[in-house]
């Protein structure tokens, strides 16, 4: 946040995205539940940036044209730290919307392992497991349902 306008966090559902944004972000616009952001980006969209910094775009794939008005509002601000852009898909190319470059960076997220989260003991290590290494773990600690939640 301390080195470009805006920062997009990118990963698949449910790995923390949102909840790593809201830990920064002084404002938020939720555009998948709310209709009258989604309406004001449209009529009024001056009002969705008329908010403490940094504001959280939660799921901006959900209104795209969202993305260009970041880029302008950080080239017209010309401060670092201004925004934040999660969501679990990435709209298809458009050729009307920036690449973002000197903008927006990118912050990729992915799934803690089940040894991260505290749900395994990392008996068996995958590295090991692909160099050959006979693995003898003392048994899941999981069973089955519980393993199925933590995906």
């Amino acid at each position: 946040m301390n080195g470009i306008g805006a920062v997009l966090i990118e990963g698949p559902k449910a790995c923390g995205k949102t909840a790593t944004a809201l830990r920064i972000a002084k404002s938020t616009v939720r555009l998948d539940e709310d209709e009258s952001a989604r309406m004001a980006l449209t009529l009024a969209p001056d009002q969705l940036f008329d908010q403490p910094t940094p504001i959280l775009f939660d799921e901006w794939q959900v209104e795209p044209a969202i993305w260009n008005r970041v880029r302008r509002n950080v080239d017209d601000r010309g401060q670092r730290g201004l925004y934040i852009l999660t969501g679990s898909a990435t709209p298809k190319d458009d050729a009307k919307r920036h690449s973002g470059a000197g903008r927006i960076g990118t912050l990729r997220m992915r799934p803690m392992s089940l040894f991260e989260s505290g749900h395994s003991s990392g008996d068996v290590s995958m590295r090991n497991l692909l160099n050959g290494h006979t693995q003898t773990g003392s048994g899941a600690a999981l069973n089955f349902e519980d393993l199925i939640r933590q995906s």
